[in-house]
């Protein structure tokens, strides 16, 4: 059983919490949210909002300025290679408690169909906004990373 090995991001003023399902192993060997190379997210956020990703402390300072924390749905899960379709077994975080701690958040949004599906099934109860993103995978190729960027900065901005 793999362990989520990051804490949330969030500060007091977060308005968009955006979660993804569990790191890739590459993330995880980075210790950082969407560190493989060939994901978009970061791409993509510096893009929507003019700020530069040249190292970590920019990375949390977009973040920061943006009003956008970033979490998983998951915390603990078997899983193959970096896949959602391998996860199994998975436990929830508790997204109740994080949004009770911060209450500025109103909006979720969702980078993947399994982090929207495991929130909906497991806090479908809870008011508030949902959103979902493209997933920043290269691997999700259906749309460009042009395509990708427009519809986050409509979705976010």
């Amino acid at each position: 059983m793999k362990q989520h090995p990051f804490a949330p991001i969030v500060f007091n003023n977060t308005r968009i919490l955006i979660l993804g399902s569990f790191p890739s192993k590459i993330s995880i060997v980075n210790n950082f949210y969407y560190s493989n190379p060939r994901n978009q997210f970061w791409k993509i956020m510096s893009a929507i909002t003019n700020y530069p990703i040249n190292n970590r402390d920019q990375m949390i300072w977009l973040l920061k300025e943006s009003k956008i924390g970033l979490w998983d749905m998951i915390q603990s899960c078997e899983r193959d290679n970096s896949l959602d379709s391998s996860i199994e077994d998975e436990e929830v975080n508790d997204i109740e408690l994080l949004l009770l701690k911060y209450p500025s958040i109103t909006t979720v949004a969702f980078t993947g169909r399994k982090s929207e599906l495991l929130f909906n099934l497991n806090f479908s109860h809870l008011e508030v906004s949902k959103v979902y993103l493209p997933s920043p995978s290269s691997a999700f190729a259906k749309m460009s990373i042009e395509q990708k960027i427009e519809k986050y900065k409509e979705l976010l901005i």
